[in-house]
C-alpha cells in the first residue's frame, strides 16, 4: 500500500515569476493542488519539509495529506521542478484524486533469497532487466515495492512479472509476460600465457644448453677449423 504522510501549506495570493521568487527567498516553495474536477489550488511549501519529502526515491508513490487553512487534500506528487545548478525545488505539482482514481506509476524491483539461488551460488550473476515496472492502480493501493523470490533459481533461469502475484487492485500495464532478471553464468576474462619456449636464460645470464646461442658458437668453430 502506499505510505501516507501528512504535511501543512498555505494558500498562495498571486501568481507570476515575480511572486514566485519572493516566496523562495522567504524559504517556502510556490506549489498548486489540482484534478478530481475541483478548482485548483495554489499553496506554498516550506522548502525544508519539502526537501525531505523529495529526497524519498518513492516520493512520486507516496501520498500525501495536505492541510490547508484546516481542510485536508490528499494527493500524489506528479512534477518537481528543480533549480538547474543548485537542484533546490523550484515548484511542485500535486494531483488531487477520489477512491475511484487511477493513475499509472513506476514501481521499483528488488528480490530476496539470493543466498538460496543455486546459480548464484555457483557464481552466478544476477542481471536485472527492468528496476521498476509499470502498473496502473488507485493511488491508495500504489505497492512501494515489488518483491521477487530468487530461491532455487539456476545458471539460465529467467524471472518473469507472472513470477509473483499483484496486489489486489494493482496490475501491470501491459499483457506480455515480460522478463524481469536472469541467472545469467559468470563471465571469465581469457588469459594469455606467454610463450616461454624462447630465449631462456641460465643464471649466469648465459643461453641455456640447446639453444641457439650454444649452437651458434659451436657453428663458429666449425667453421673456423674447416677454413684452417
Amino acid at each position: 500500500m502506499a505510505e501516507t504522510t501528512s504535511i501543512s501549506a498555505e494558500l498562495r495570493d498571486g501568481t507570476g515569476k515575480g511572486v514566485a521568487r519572493a516566496i523562495r527567498r522567504s524559504g517556502r516553495v510556490p506549489a498548486v493542488i489540482y484534478g478530481n474536477k475541483s478548482e485548483a489550488t495554489s499553496i506554498t511549501i516550506d522548502a525544508k519539509e519539502l526537501a525531505l519529502l523529495a529526497d524519498n526515491p518513492r516520493f512520486f508513490i507516496s501520498v500525501l495529506d495536505v492541510t490547508v487553512d484546516g481542510d485536508t487534500h490528499q494527493v500524489l506528487p506528479r512534477d518537481l521542478q528543480l533549480h538547474p545548478v543548485t537542484d533546490r525545488a523550484m515548484h511542485v505539482d500535486f494531483l488531487r484524486f477520489s477512491v475511484n482514481t487511477q493513475i499509472v506509476a513506476l514501481i521499483p524491483v528488488s528480490f530476496i533469497n539470493g543466498e538460496d539461488s543455486p546459480g548464484l551460488k555457483r557464481g552466478g550473476v544476477l542481471n536485472i532487466v527492468r528496476r521498476e515496472i509499470e502498473v496502473r492502480c488507485s493511488p491508495l493501493a500504489i505497492p512501494q515495492e515489488l518483491v521477487f523470490d530468487l530461491d532455487g533459481l539456476d545458471i539460465g533461469a529467467s524471472i518473469h512479472i507472472q513470477s509473483i502475484e499483484l496486489p489486489e487492485g494493482v496490475e501491470a500495464t501491459t499483457d506480455r509476460d515480460f522478463t524481469v532478471a536472469t541467472v545469467a553464468a559468470p563471465t571469465l576474462m581469457p588469459v594469455e600465457e606467454e610463450d616461454t619456449s624462447e630465449g631462456l636464460l641460465g643464471e649466469d645470464g648465459e643461453p641455456l644448453e640447446g639453444e641457439e646461442g650454444e649452437g651458434g658458437e659451436e657453428g663458429a668453430g666449425e667453421a673456423a677449423d674447416s677454413n684452417n
